[in-house]
């Protein structure tokens, strides 16, 4: 004689219905934002060292300023 036992370690739970959506779009905008070009060059100053910075003419803390300075007002 064979037992067999199922056990499901998904549980769906009211709480986990009604965040999903919101879950859904937190995720759609991160990968939204981390495609943008804007993100990217972003990354690419952050990389760069500071003596590099200052020849562009800028400093490590200016950085988001500087790559958004046409679209925020800081």
């Amino acid at each position: 004689m064979a037992h067999i036992a199922t056990n499901s370690a998904s549980s769906l739970s009211l709480g986990k219905l009604l965040a999903a959506p919101f879950v859904a779009f937190g995720n759609a905008v991160v990968k939204l934002s981390e495609a943008s070009s804007r993100a990217q060059l972003v990354e690419k100053l952050q990389n760069m060292s500071d003596a590099e910075l200052a020849e562009r003419g800028i400093t490590r803390d200016q950085i988001v300023h500087h790559v958004f300075r046409d679209y925020m007002y800081l």
